[in-house]
């Protein structure tokens, strides 16, 4: 089982394997035929007063990720998600954020990591 992130606007490619688009909001200026979605799971993103709290500030990256993954640890979704991490070989979580380091993929990837 492998699990990768990776932003929404960049190439699909065959080796993405199952595609899961993990934010709560439809990125901008991307069809749904050209994400080449497996599925979006919008509900496994940070909740919406979170996501506004943050505003992707890498000063307030810290606590933020202290208090996402206290949200993921009571959202029912994080066991949807695992089952499918065990149903494909290869799964992408896809974001649309600019920061490749400060965003919600990274700290949902080293979570499912840990748990």
């Amino acid at each position: 089982m492998a699990i990768s992130i990776k932003r929404i606007y960049d190439k699909p490619l065959k080796a993405d394997g199952y595609r899961v688009l993990i934010d709560r909001l439809w990125p901008r200026g991307v069809s749904k035929e050209k994400a080449l979605l497996d599925l979006w799971l919008k509900d496994i993103a940070p909740s919406s007063d979170l996501r506004t709290w943050f505003d992707h500030k890498p000063e307030r990256f810290a606590e933020f990720t202290v208090r996402y993954e206290l949200e993921l640890d009571i959202n029912p979704v994080v066991s949807q998600l695992k089952s499918i991490l065990k149903e494909h070989l290869t799964t992408t979580l896809l974001y649309a954020a600019h920061d490749p380091t400060v965003n919600h993929a990274q700290v949902l990837l080293e979570y499912l990591r840990r748990h």
